[in-house]
């Protein structure tokens, strides 16, 4: 039951026939998994402390660089050189108090990671490499917990979501390989800030929409691409490949050399 303080903080967002008071409880109730709190993990972070999430998990094992600050907007000058975890945790406590946070400072080993996504409602993958990125959608399959991913570089990003319903892709079914050829980072190739932002606040509406309604209302099966040039979307179809290591049920449907080159550069 909210309080009256609560219903006045989220009152703008419980007016939302979609979300209403028993979805903002849900959103209080829960707890959300941000692995990575570079640029994606900065804007989704900070919308979902708004918002009201109950307990936040973070996890990366950086500091805060002067280059950093440039699209990383949740950091503060004075947050050069404390652990990203540390520095973003402030800054989430200050702008709602009632959130509750949790930081782990290290690269999680395959059980922590396990252990980690078993107990959260919703995982971001707001990471910056490819290995990874297959070992969370593993442990999120396995767990049957719903994964929203995210990544950007240069002008262009791309987003998707996996709920590992029935009929449902997996990440791998997208991209079926640990390594990427010649993979690009944002030191090497530039990053626009706020498209970063665009596909950090594109996941944490995700969250907020599962969390809410019980239910993502984007499809599971697609993939969002965005160009920061044109400022338009592009949606492309993700079909299930029956030889997927993962879910082993799903086909990718376009060339992924179309989306690639965003994949194995996120921050």
């Amino acid at each position: 039951m909210l309080n009256d303080q609560q219903f006045i903080r989220y009152q703008r967002q419980i007016c939302l026939p979609e979300i209403n008071e028993q979805g903002q409880q849900r959103i209080m109730d829960s707890k959300v998994l941000i692995i990575g709190c570079g640029g994606l993990g900065s804007a989704a972070s900070l919308y979902l402390s708004a918002a009201g999430v109950g307990r936040l998990v973070i996890v990366d094992d950086d500091c805060v660089d002067v280059s950093n600050l440039q699209r990383q907007v949740v950091y503060r000058q004075e947050n050069v050189g404390q652990n990203k975890v540390e520095a973003m945790s402030q800054q989430l406590k200050q702008l709602n108090p009632d959130v509750s946070v949790r930081t782990v400072a290290k690269r999680l080993t395959e059980v922590q990671l396990n252990l980690e996504i078993m107990m959260a409602d919703v995982v971001l993958d707001c990471c910056d490499n490819i290995k990874t990125r297959q070992q969370i959608n593993q442990a999120c399959f396995q767990q049957k917990t719903p994964l929203v991913s995210g990544a950007a570089i240069g002008w262009n990003g791309q987003f998707s979501v996996y709920d590992f319903g029935s009929n449902d892709a997996c990440y791998r079914c997208l991209y079926p390989f640990d390594e990427i050829v010649n993979p690009q980072s944002c030191s090497q190739s530039g990053i626009v800030g706020p498209v970063v932002g665009i596909l950090g606040n594109y996941q944490a509406l995700a969250v907020i929409q599962k969390l809410a309604t019980g239910r993502f209302m984007v499809s599971s099966n697609q993939l969002h691409i965005f160009d920061g040039k044109s400022m338009q979307w592009q949606q492309l179809s993700i079909h299930k490949d029956s030889q997927c290591s993962v879910c082993g049920v799903s086909a990718v449907s376009f060339e992924v050399s179309e989306v690639e080159e965003v994949n194995d550069a996120i921050d």
